[in-house]
């Protein structure tokens, strides 16, 4: 692994860490669930979104 790169495998990735509500955090959990997805990926998502550096995939 290079020395950017996390436990996940992808580089120039950090941690951070977010305080949310009980039933905002459960109901996002819920939702990354019933989408196949990550709460890491839907906050990623809409941070890119809100910044307009979404990467084109």
């Amino acid at each position: 692994m290079g020395k950017n790169t996390g436990a996940d495998g992808e580089k120039g990735k950090r941690n951070t860490s977010l305080r949310l509500d009980v039933k905002t955090l459960k109901a996002l959990k819920i939702r990354a669930i019933e989408e196949g997805t990550s709460v890491q990926k839907i906050v990623e998502t809409l941070v890119e979104d809100y910044l307009g550096t979404s990467r084109k995939k």
